[in-house]
């Protein structure tokens, strides 16, 4: 039997107790860092596999599945395990137990696949030479990452991992395709935070006041030029505001203004300049309008790249397990993620896998109604596993 139809018939035959760890997973979220039920289920998982784990950045888990390491090529394959602080409303039996905090970034499908790989390649390890370093790692939602940290620990080294390969659900992607890209992939990520400073008072008498909440919104919507008028067109970025906190009332304008938002790009020059940028532009806006501003920005995750030849096998191994037809070129993405720590570390290659149905919507990533496609999970740990054996075995 072909390895890939092999791979397949195991990813069946096992399918629906990954379900169950999803639903396991997803019912009961913990926040980044926090992720101590989560991990020891990993652990207990593991346990009943046969696999060997070591704890690792407090709530992380890092599983060693090897064959002859000594004569074989290093692996590593990433799953991240928090969640994020939103209240669930999909009102699915398995719905999050844990009020405001929800998978609603597929980490727990990412999680329940790489247990379900792990399950595959131990049964065929016998079938391979070398080593596959499984990284179940916390918090990826929230600087500084939780990939710095297992990286500062040794999750690369010891032995020394020649290749890492990840993956991400994509909800706009149908159940049963792959998407990949060579190269740039997933954007930088600074957050910003500014506190404009005024001199509230009653709303009847603006001529004695220092008004905040007018001063932030003209500077929010300045801002804007940062991209416009100082970005080159022909690198990608983004800045974005999404929450503005204002302390007054319908006749009450506050003394202070706090706005806080996020900076994306591909390129390191520009993006160190844009933050310089954004912080002139804004203290000139508000100062013209009688009022100060703080501007911390703190600096993210890098860009994701794909490192070309190692992406360039995984797309061929990826049309022998899913079919030419499955397999589509990614369009760069504004969103970041900590991987991006480990592609700079070791050759490393980040797919999207398609999580969407075919006759419904099924809300987007970061949302309180987002709903996987559970047929994902079949195809994406086999895929995953057969990744990982075709690189093994070249």
């Amino acid at each position: 039997m072909e390895l890939h139809d092999k791979i397949k018939m195991m990813a069946s035959e096992i399918k629906d107790d990954v379900i169950a760890i999803r639903r396991e997973l997803h019912k009961n979220p913990e926040l980044s860092f926090k992720e101590y039920r989560t991990s020891a289920f990993i652990k207990a998982s593991l346990d009943e596999l046969g696999i060997p784990w070591v704890s690792i950045a407090n709530t992380g888990v890092l599983a060693t599945i090897e064959n002859q390491p000594d004569s074989g090529e290093i692996i590593a394959l990433r799953a991240d395990i928090d969640a994020l602080p939103i209240q669930e409303e999909t009102g699915f039996e398995f719905q999050s137990i844990n009020p405001g905090v929800m998978h609603a970034c597929g980490h727990d499908v990412h999680t329940a696949s790489l247990l379900g790989v792990a399950r595959i390649l131990q049964l065929l390890k016998s079938e391979f030479k070398g080593t596959v370093k499984l990284i179940f790692q916390p918090g990826e939602e929230i600087l500084p990452g939780g990939a710095t940290k297992l990286i500062k620990e040794g999750a690369l080294s010891n032995p020394k991992v020649q290749t890492i390969i990840g993956q991400h659900v994509m909800p706009s992607l149908t159940s049963g395709k792959v998407a990949i890209r060579k190269g740039k992939m997933m954007a930088s990520m600074d957050e910003i935070r500014i506190t404009v400073k005024g001199k509230g008072g009653h709303g009847a008498q603006p001529h004695e006041n220092r008004d905040p909440v007018i001063a932030a919104s003209m500077m929010i919507v300045a801002l804007q030029q940062v991209i416009s008028r100082h970005s080159d067109p022909r690198i990608p970025s983004v800045l974005s505001f999404g929450k503005v906190i204002v302390n007054g009332a319908i006749n009450i304008i506050p003394d202070s203004v706090h706005v806080e938002g996020t900076f994306r790009t591909f390129d390191e020059s520009w993006r160190d300049r844009a933050h310089g940028i954004i912080k002139n532009m804004a203290s000139s806006i508000v100062s013209g309008l009688n009022c100060s501003c703080e501007v911390d920005i703190k600096k993210g995750y890098p860009s994701l790249y794909n490192n070309e030849k190692l992406t360039d096998a995984i797309h061929s191994f990826m049309k022998e397990y899913a079919g030419p037809q499955n397999v589509l070129e990614a369009d760069i993405w504004m969103a970041s993620d900590d991987f991006a720590y480990y592609s700079q570390q070791v050759d490393a290659c980040y797919y999207m896998l398609g999580t969407g149905f075919e006759d419904k919507t099924n809300g987007s990533l970061h949302t309180s109604t987002l709903e996987i496609n559970e047929e994902a999970l079949e195809f994406g740990m086999g895929l995953m596993a057969y990744l990982a054996m075709r690189n093994l075995l070249q």
